[in-house]
């Protein structure tokens, strides 16, 4: 016989897998700090890698105007430029991959405590049905024994 609030119940935690699944799973496996700090030191070498391959391009464009002016106290003031700039930006953008992370995370941990809910729920209607065929099979047991 086909219960309608189980079905209802499996039906909501199927959909809610395919909706969240992807976001929510993954991050199941991992301790916010884990989690968290794995994508800061993606966001570092992904930084890095970008922030070089721009100043390359920056010096590639202005070969000329260098090599024309070759003047060392005007190069390390431009690589003082740089490294600062590469430092603020490096920090501005670990920020804002720490908050994005982080509030991913927040995200995952509420989603999972309802999909536990939802399981939870669905695992009670189980136990319920499973109580309620023993206790008729023993009230049947009980009443086969009475009529003897």
């Amino acid at each position: 016989m086909l219960n309608e609030d189980k079905i209802k119940l499996m039906t909501g935690i199927a959909i809610f897998e395919k909706q969240e699944g992807k976001r929510i799973f993954p991050v199941n496996r991992y301790f916010q700090s884990d989690y968290i700090s794995r994508y800061m030191f993606r966001s570092f070498f992904s930084y890095t890698i970008c922030y070089l391959l721009c100043a390359m391009t920056w010096i590639l464009y202005h070969m000329e105007q260098l090599l024309n002016t070759l003047d060392i106290g005007e190069m390390v003031e431009t690589g003082k430029y740089a490294v600062f700039f590469y430092i603020s930006g490096l920090i501005l953008y670990l920020i804002i991959t720490w908050l994005v992370y982080r509030r991913r995370y927040e995200y995952a941990r509420r989603g999972m405590k309802v999909y536990v809910a939802k399981l939870k729920r669905l695992e009670k209607r189980y136990e319920f049905q499973n109580r309620a065929r023993e206790l008729s099979k023993e009230g049947g047991r009980h009443d086969r024994t009475s009529r003897n």
